[in-house]
């Protein structure tokens, strides 16, 4: 599959944010995409006010948790890369 018909290699995020323990993302392209928090160790192990400080960094191209010190990029998220 090509990276322009998977979605990925392009996709940036335009909002983050947190429902429950899912952290879901807005791409420029109008697709929503979700993953729970607990498929990453440091997520897994946040609070929800830790969880709650997601911030899109790189232009788009990756979520940031400062406190947590993780980073995930979406091109990551988007080809399932957290599946176990």
């Amino acid at each position: 599959m090509s990276t322009l018909a998977s979605g990925i290699g392009d996709a940036r995020a335009v909002r983050a944010w947190i429902d429950g323990r899912k952290v879901r993302v807005e791409l420029e392209d109008g697709r929503e995409i979700a993953f729970p928090a607990e498929r990453f160790r440091r997520l897994r192990d946040a609070t929800d006010e830790q969880l709650r400080q997601v911030r899109i960094e790189a232009r788009g191209r990756a979520l940031r948790w400062e406190e947590l010190d993780e980073d995930l990029t979406i091109d990551g998220v988007l080809a399932a890369r957290w599946l176990p």
